[in-house]
């Protein structure tokens, strides 16, 4: 068991793998986060305009018990084709759910609106998602890439006065640690609203005044300047991984618990110009209380959101809170 503070990037929680495929000319990409072995898998969807795999099949009164990958996507609903190749790899690899007469990975998604950063025509593919698989599995224990990379290579936040005066976000993650328990999240960041660190309430990055300074969605959104010139647009996914034991419907719980993440680091969060996805992944090595594995998991999601805003860099027309 890794020591609290050794523990600084998800892909030190055993058993958990995570890889991208970043497609930086056409401005998207995937992230994959698989755990081969086995989780128990529990979701939560609050936004208006999902676009979601398999995510009934992690509901606490269905049977099938495991989760071998969580594939968070850009490319909108085309991007759930990555999943497809995530299976493909776990399944050649020998992972996967017996059935009897073959091994069926068990793969969960979910996708952001990417398709007005590089090319539209191009979006996260099987091959991306085969690919972005073999590098979770082939990386073990090395460090997350974060910012412009896989899922987060074409996120964008602020956008409720139109993308002139938006902002570059990306993917960021972050780890909790409560003596044995492991929380880590990543949250591939791509929200209508503004991102606010949860720790001081600091704007990051968000929508921006005419001279260029941070202004405020809310304040755009109540006083009737929220133009929005594209509907269904914005997307924040994340992943919750912990080392916690949980059954279906504690998983469950702590995925609600956790989007709360949502609104200590995004304002306004949750709109019908949202499709916010929550996945928890628990791996099963520590027993630790519902609760605290809860809480702990929406104080690594929040400052995972956070990261996401920071480890952006300036691209495709859009700046960053880095060159502010």
């Amino acid at each position: 068991m890794p020591s609290e503070k050794s523990v600084t990037s998800v892909t030190q929680i055993p058993g958990i793998y995570v890889g991208h495929a970043t497609n930086e000319e056409a401005g998207t990409g995937c992230t994959v986060i698989a755990c081969p072995e086995g989780a128990t898998g529990g979701v939560d969807v609050r936004g208006g305009a999902p676009a979601t795999r398999e995510t009934d099949l992690l509901r606490p009164e269905e049977t099938v018990e495991v989760l071998h990958a969580v594939v968070l996507s850009g490319g909108s609903a085309y991007g759930l084709s990555a999943s497809c190749g995530v299976a493909e790899e776990l399944e050649r690899r020998g992972y996967g759910l017996d059935v009897g007469v073959a091994r069926v990975p068990i793969v969960s998604g979910a996708c952001l609106f990417d398709l007005a950063c590089g090319d539209p025509t191009v979006r996260p593919s099987v091959e991306d998602g085969r690919a972005a698989c073999a590098s979770a599995l082939d990386g073990a224990g090395v460090p997350l890439a974060r910012g412009n990379v896989g899922a987060g290579t074409g996120c964008t936040v602020g956008k409720l006065a139109g993308p002139e005066r938006a902002m570059k976000s990306g993917l960021g993650e972050f780890v909790e640690c409560a003596g044995e328990l492991l929380c880590g999240a990543i949250s591939a960041v791509n929200a209508c609203g503004d991102v606010h660190d949860p720790d001081t309430g600091e704007k990051i990055a968000g929508l921006r005044n005419e001279d260029g300074a941070l202004g405020s969605s809310v304040e755009a959104l109540l006083g009737g300047y929220a133009t929005m010139p594209l509907s269904r647009t914005n997307t924040t996914i994340s992943c919750v991984v912990t080392n916690a034991r949980l059954t279906k419907a504690q998983a469950t719980k702590v995925a609600q618990m956790a989007a709360d993440a949502y609104a200590h680091a995004i304002s306004p969060t949750h709109t019908t110009n949202d499709g916010d996805t929550v996945f928890v992944m628990a791996t099963g090595a520590v027993e630790a209380p519902v609760d605290v594995v809860g809480a702990l998991a929406t104080k690594a999601l929040g400052r995972a959101i956070a990261d996401g805003a920071r480890q952006a860099e300036s691209a495709y027309g859009y700046v960053a809170a880095c060159d502010l």
